[in-house]
């Protein structure tokens, strides 16, 4: 060993390579040059099309909201012309003198003849009554607030809500043009109502002085409800030609409610969508909150960019809304096409560029990949590896170099090193090779000495067993057979019972010889008559009943198997009741019996399977490689560890297997695997 020692250089100290292998310098230089491409400009090319997507979409929700105002401008100028007119009128000379001079006929013909031309649906006058009388002003007052505000001094003009029979008192055709039937619509609000009959109306009322001093009323209004040209007019004005991209289209809609009564939104072949319902989020929103929308949402068909305001009424309550949107898609379509054309124009960039860097790194690379190599396959064993000539002459050329002389002088050691370790090997074999026969003698020594016990062992317990039992078993067989010529046909009553002794003391003998069987298995083999699973094992419970209701164990019952098995009856109630002995056994507090037939198929062949499984106390992991060898019993105070080895070699000499699947706690479950 000194020489060993000493030719190795490292008093006998060998170095272990690394027990990993880590990322390589290359990887990691390349990573680090590579990360501002792969990594930092993706991550921020990610944040600017966010942040960019967000502005986009800020921008177009700018957009509807300066498009709202601009349709809200327009009502309200339209409710200022309304009340100019009403006052230009009210001022003007030949009303003054059809006040002086006319009679109610003749009043309402002038004001009749100057409604169409003030674009009104209803024009009327109405003066104060009498103090303790009571009229139409009296009415109208209590009803409008535009009037009361007008009867004392003040012109006025608001947004009211007039039920059918209003509309009918202040205009004949007005109650007809406002009715509007409801068109179901999703996600709007539940509701029973089929048509809409109220209509909204922008009404003006302006203090006019009456030939007696006192002040009237002289109220107009405009019907909103189906008034296309009101509509219209607002869809010109916000959404200009050009306004909107290609695909794109603007709508406007005036609702009551949540009712759509003035709308250019279409549902097919050019029909206006009039008598849909907004959806219940955007009714929540404006009508019950009073907020103003701007969103997306999902308006009759398709989705759009949307703005919602809600109208008052003279009573200040919200009773409608007024709507401005233009279609999201092709807005969509921009943007994801940007986003696109942006992220195309990085992965070309990065396509064309990095080919081009990794090209030029891989030269740098080349002699420690080499180098690399030249190590893997001398720890693999090759010493004769080596790097070879470096074209380089930088520092890594000359490393490459000097690795070959190292790696020679290695190879010299390693020879000298072989041929001390073959004359050591030699002697070391010499010896291992004289242990290893004297164990080999030893061993057969040993299992013939366990084999001779063991078939003593079960000669001496078989003599035994056959003398004590088959005498009790004859004098049984004997006196059951004078006990049922004595009674003669009054045993016609217990013949079942007789017939299941019979049987019982035939299983008997039979247990005798299966002992035998177990030793000498082949030369008790019998011929298998096929046998029902099912009345097998109806059998085998009705034997081990008594075992069953005193450890309180129910039993579940599946018979699927519609095969017969090729195995003796006999031996198979013999399994059987092995099986159901042990699980009563694992279950002391009680539990579940569970037994399942099943056609099966094995290679091909039919075959039929019954699993026994139980619910209790299950096989420790440490004996459940055990269970089917001779004289192992986990329980010596009921058996003699005989009985699964039994039914282990019956089911095997049948053709087929038993197997076992269990764990500590969690029951057991045998499963028969017979060929049918």
């Amino acid at each position: 060993m000194r020489g060993l020692e000493r030719l190795t250089g490292m008093s006998g100290t060998v170095p272990q390579p690394p027990a990993s292998k880590g990322p390589s310098v290359r990887f990691r230089l390349l990573a680090i040059a590579l990360m501002p491409t792969a990594i930092v400009l993706p991550a921020l090319l990610v944040f600017v099309a966010i942040w960019w997507s967000t502005q986009f979409d800020r921008l177009l929700t700018i957009k509807v909201n300066g498009d709202l105002t601009i349709a809200r401008q327009y009502l309200d100028r339209l409710m200022e012309s309304s009340g100019e007119s009403l006052h230009a009128l009210g001022d003007s000379a030949g009303f003054e003198r059809m006040l002086a001079g006319g009679n109610d006929g003749e009043i309402a013909a002038f004001l009749e003849s100057r409604r169409n031309g003030l674009s009104l649906d209803f024009l009327r006058l109405v003066t104060p009554q009498e103090p303790g009388t009571a009229g139409i002003a009296a009415e109208a007052a209590a009803e409008w607030p535009v009037i009361r505000s007008a009867l004392a001094g003040r012109a006025t003009t608001a947004i009211d809500v007039m039920n059918g029979e209003q509309l009918a008192r202040l205009a004949p055709d007005a109650a007809e043009r406002a009715r509007i039937e409801l068109v179901p619509t999703p996600a709007a609000v539940p509701t029973d109502r089929t048509i809409e009959t109220r209509g909204m109306v922008i009404q003006s009322a302006t203090p006019v002085r009456l030939p007696d001093g006192r002040t009237g009323a002289l109220v107009g209004g405009r019907l909103l409800n189906q008034n296309l040209d009101f509509i219209d007019t607002i869809n010109d004005l916000v959404y200009k030609p050009a306004t909107l991209p290609d695909g794109s289209q603007g709508t406007a809609t005036l609702f009551l409610d949540d009712v759509r009564i003035s709308t250019n939104v279409r549902l097919f072949a050019g029909k206006r969508a009039l008598g849909t319902r907004v959806s219940a989020a955007v009714r929540r929103a404006v009508l019950d909150d009073g907020q103003v929308w701007r969103d997306s949402a999902f308006v009759v068909n398709d989705w759009y960019i949307s703005a919602y305001e809600p109208i008052v009424d003279s009573h200040n309550r919200r009773v409608g809304m007024l709507y401005v949107g233009f279609l999201q898609a092709p807005f969509q379509a921009i943007k994801y096409a940007a986003l696109v054309a942006v992220l195309a124009a990085f992965t070309i960039a990065a396509l064309v560029t990095v080919p081009i860097f990794l090209r030029w790194v891989r030269g740098i690379f080349r002699p420690l990949e080499q180098m690399d190599r030249t190590i893997a396959a001398v720890e693999g064993g090759n010493l004769g590896a080596r790097t070879g000539p470096v074209e380089r002459s930088d520092e890594i050329g000359r490393v490459a170099r000097h690795l070959d002389v190292l790696l020679d002088r290695l190879e010299e050691r390693d020879r000298e090193l072989r041929l001390w370790a073959e004359e050591l090997d030699r002697r070391v074999s010499e010896r291992t090779r004289e242990l290893e026969a004297a164990n080999i003698r030893l061993k057969q020594a040993q299992q013939r000495l366990v084999m001779s016990e063991k078939l003593a062992a079960i000669g001496e317990i078989t003599a035994g067993i056959a003398h004590e039992i088959n005498n009790p078993i004859a004098v049984i067989q004997g006196n059951l057979d004078i006990a049922r010529e004595t009674i003669g046909p009054a045993a016609d009553a217990v013949a079942t019972e007789f017939r299941l002794i019979d049987q019982q003391v035939h299983r008997i003998m039979l247990l005798v010889n299966k002992l035998l069987q177990f030793a000498k298995p082949a030369e008790f083999a019998e011929t298998a008559e096929p046998a029902g699973p099912a009345e097998v094992i109806a059998d085998s419970l009705l034997l081990v009943r008594h075992l069953v209701n005193r450890a309180s164990v129910a039993v579940l019952r599946s018979d699927r198997a519609t095969g017969r098995v090729r195995m003796n009856r006999t031996d198979l109630q013999q399994v059987l009741i092995n099986l159901f002995v042990n699980a009563i056994h694992a279950m002391p507090d009680g539990g579940t019996l569970s037994i399942r037939s099943t056609d099966r198929e094995v290679d091909g062949m039919p075959a039929v399977a019954i699993e026994v499984e139980d619910t209790g106390i299950g096989i420790p992991p440490e004996h459940k490689d055990r269970v089917f060898d001779a004289f192992f019993t986990t329980k010596p105070q009921h058996g003699t560890g005989l009985g699964l080895s039994i039914s282990y070699t019956l089911v095997d000499r049948a053709g087929g297997t038993l197997t076992v699947d269990s764990s500590a706690g969690a029951g057991a479950r045998f499963t028969i695997l017979l060929p049918a």
